[in-house]
């Protein structure tokens, strides 16, 4: 790729990861008010909603590391 389109693929890459982030947040908060308030069993069902989101955000952060990497040759 060229420096301006990995620079717009990075950019949004991190505009992605910022969401799912986002997402997990609102999931971990949501747990914290369910356990905070003695409903122990919901707030794990909750948690493991950030499953997907935080998986989605790591792949992403692993496809941005990817970008503008010297070939190994």
């Amino acid at each position: 790729m060229n420096a301006q389109a990995d620079e717009l693929t990075i950019r949004r890459y991190v505009a992605q990861i910022l969401g799912r982030l986002e997402r997990a947040v609102g999931i971990a908060r949501a747990a914290d008010a369910c356990a905070g308030a003695g409903f122990h069993d919901k707030a794990v069902e909750i948690t493991s909603d950030l499953m997907l989101p935080l998986r989605d955000a790591t792949t992403l952060v692993n496809a941005t590391s990817q970008i503008n990497r010297p070939d190994p040759d």
